[in-house]
């Protein structure tokens, strides 16, 4: 579920963040006469922003808000009483699996923001802004090494986590019928886009005094 409904806006919205940050970054290098290191460019903003960013937006506004909305619904039709009553742990039948769900997908978007970024920045700096192929990709590890990859799937995991266990949360305590659902995914997006965005200004900044050389 979480997957489906994840896909197709990481898709939509990588793409034109990929082309607003290699149009800008390539401007920025015409201008002070070094377009040649676009691709280092393009990739440690790709990696270490854009992924991660892009994921955040993505787990937190269709993720989240789709975790909160089923187990709020369960809860209201008070499908999670009778789970308790039977004796089953809805913490562990409904929660853990939907967050790991969530990691696990989250590293995969980040994965797949970071590959799109870079091919789109490939395709824009080449064929639109007449930059070389092959200074472009010599340039990808100029900045970008092992650890901004590391950190960037760092970043990932714990937006999973959090953004997992933000939505259980929220749909596990939901009261007032259908209306409070609604009000609930809203609360949900809101939350965890603030968990979200402190946890990657923390991270990043831990990563530049990791990472400092």
């Amino acid at each position: 579920m979480i997957a489906r409904v994840s896909l197709i806006p990481t898709l939509l919205v990588a793409i034109p963040f990929t082309v607003l940050v290699a149009f800008t970054i390539n401007i920025l290098l015409r201008e002070l006469g070094a377009a040649d290191l676009s691709g280092a460019g393009t990739a440690f903003g790709t990696i270490t922003q854009l992924g991660p960013v892009v994921t955040v937006l993505v787990v937190a506004g269709a993720g989240a808000t789709a975790i909160c909305a089923d187990l709020g619904a369960r809860t209201i039709r008070e499908e999670i009483d009778a789970m308790r009553v039977l004796g089953i742990d809805p913490i562990q039948r409904l929660v853990v699996p939907r967050v790991l769900a969530s990691t696990f997908v989250a590293l995969l978007l980040n994965g797949l923001v970071s590959a799109i970024g870079i091919c789109g920045g490939y395709v824009f700096s080449v064929l639109l802004q007449g930059v070389n192929p092959g200074a472009f990709v010599n340039g990808l590890t100029v900045l970008t090494h092992l650890g901004e990859l590391v950190l960037s799937e760092v970043k990932a995991l714990l937006f999973g986590v959090v953004a997992g266990l933000v939505g259980c949360y929220r749909g596990l305590t939901v009261k007032g019928g259908p209306k409070g659902v609604g009000n609930a995914v809203n609360e949900t997006v809101v939350y965890a886009f603030i968990c979200l965005f402190v946890i990657n200004v923390v991270m990043t900044a831990i990563g530049v005094r990791v990472l400092a050389r």
